[in-house]
């Protein structure tokens, strides 16, 4: 095979470009999951240290 016969073949060869793709569509998703990830953790922080705070106000007396 001649070279510019492989580098025909290389440029019409689609399975790159849409395995690109994939890929750029799971890292948006995997972006979108840490950041909703990031926002239960800080409600999740928030509502522990409420249950300390209550918790030190009844063993407080």
């Amino acid at each position: 095979m001649s070279f510019f016969k492989t580098l025909r073949k290389i440029r019409s060869d689609e399975k790159a470009a849409t395995a690109v793709e994939y890929g750029l569509i799971v890292s948006l998703i995997v972006i979108a999951i840490l950041g909703a990830l990031r926002g239960v953790a800080d409600e999740n922080t928030g509502l522990w240290a409420r249950v300390n705070s209550a918790v030190v106000d009844v063993v407080s007396g």
